[in-house]
C-alpha cells in the first residue's frame, strides 16, 4: 500500500455511512446470539479470554462488508479476532476492529457488551462506530464532525459531554472486574463523587456521552487493553469534547506492531483531564515507593 492523504470530509462522510451500516447489521448478529436465536459456542481456551460463535460471526460479517466496499489495495484490517503477529499493518488507513467487546459480560447476560469499528489514519481514529445493540444505540464519529447517536427508530442526535468541572463532582466509571491492587489504590485516592461499574469499554464510553458518568481510567498491570478496545471508543469521546490520552498527555497511538496498550490511559470530560492526569501520575508514584 502506498502513503495516502487523509480522507477529506465528503469522504469521510461516505466511509461513516457505510461504516455504520456495517455497524446496525453486525449488532443484529450479535443480538441474534444473545438471545439464542443461534447456538452460542464458547471457547474458553483462548489465552486473552472466552471467545464465542458472535465474536466469530460478527466479525466476518464486518470484514467480508468493509473489503467488499473498500477492498484491501488502500486499506488494512486489525481485528481482534483475526490478528497475527507482531508487525504494524501496512499502510496509512488501518480499520481496527473488535466485533464484541465484552465478551464475558455477553456470556454472563449483563446486557453490558458493545462492538467496536475504527479507521485510523497513521495511527489516529478519523472514523468510529460504536454499537451498543442491547441499548439498541450507534454511536458514531467523523474526524472534525462531532459525535452522534442513532437511536433504534433512526433518530441522530449530536452528543456532547457533560460540564461538572471540578473533580470533586466527577463520577468515575469502572469494570465490577479486571483490577488489581495497585489500580484500586489509585482510584481509592482520587476524590470522585462516584463510581458507576459498566462492563466493555464501547459501554463505559457511552455513558460519560450519557452524562452517566464523566472518567474512566485504563491502567496496565501483568496485561494491558488493546488497541481494539480504544480506537473507536476514543474518537465517539473526543468528538463530542472529551479527552483521551496517556497519563503524559501525550495521544494514544495505534497499529504500532504491539496492540498493547501499556501504561495508564486517561479518558473523561476534559474539564479537569490534566489535574487528573497529574495526580494519577503522583499517587502511582507514591504507591510504587511503597510496595
Amino acid at each position: 500500500m502506498t502513503n495516502l492523504e487523509i480522507p477529506d470530509n465528503r469522504t469521510l462522510d461516505r466511509i461513516l455511512d457505510v461504516t455504520r451500516a456495517v455497524g446496525r447489521g453486525a449488532a443484529k448478529i450479535l443480538r441474534s446470539y444473545y438471545r439464542g436465536e443461534k447456538n452460542l459456542t464458547v471457547n474458553e481456551d483462548k489465552k486473552d479470554g472466552p471467545v464465542t460463535a458472535a465474536d466469530i460471526a460478527a466479525n466476518h460479517y464486518i470484514l467480508e462488508k468493509l473489503q467488499a466496499t473498500f477492498g484491501e489495495e488502500k486499506f488494512g484490517y486489525l481485528s481482534e479476532e483475526t490478528h497475527q503477529g507482531s508487525e504494524p499493518i501496512a499502510g496509512d488507513l488501518v480499520w481496527i476492529i473488535d466485533p464484541l467487546d465484552g465478551t464475558r459480560d455477553f456470556i454472563e447476560k449483563t446486557g453490558e457488551y458493545a462492538l467496536h469499528i475504527a479507521l485510523c489514519y497513521q495511527g489516529r481514529p478519523i472514523i468510529a462506530v460504536v454499537a451498543v445493540p442491547e441499548a439498541e444505540k450507534l454511536y458514531f464519529a467523523a474526524k472534525g464532525q462531532g459525535t452522534h447517536v442513532e437511536a433504534a427508530d433512526g433518530t441522530v442526535t449530536p452528543l456532547q459531554v457533560s460540564h461538572r468541572e471540578r473533580i470533586e463532582d466527577l463520577y468515575l466509571v469502572a469494570s465490577r472486574t479486571h483490577r488489581d491492587r495497585r489500580f484500586d489504590a489509585l482510584l481509592a485516592r482520587l476524590p470522585f463523587k462516584g463510581q458507576n461499574y459498566v462492563g466493555s469499554v464501547g459501554c463505559k464510553i457511552s455513558t460519560i456521552l450519557e452524562h452517566r458518568s464523566d472518567v474512566y481510567i485504563s491502567l496496565s498491570g501483568k496485561s494491558a487493553a488493546k488497541d481494539w478496545d480504544f480506537a473507536a471508543p476514543e474518537l465517539i469521546l473526543t468528538e463530542a469534547g472529551g479527552k483521551f490520552t496517556y497519563f503524559d498527555g501525550t495521544p494514544v497511538r495505534y497499529n504500532r506492531g504491539d496492540v498493547c496498550q501499556w501504561g495508564g490511559i486517561m479518558a473523561s470530560n476534559g474539564h479537569c483531564h490534566d489535574e487528573l492526569c497529574r495526580m494519577a501520575t503522583e499517587i502511582l508514584e507514591e504507591i510504587d515507593s511503597k510496595s
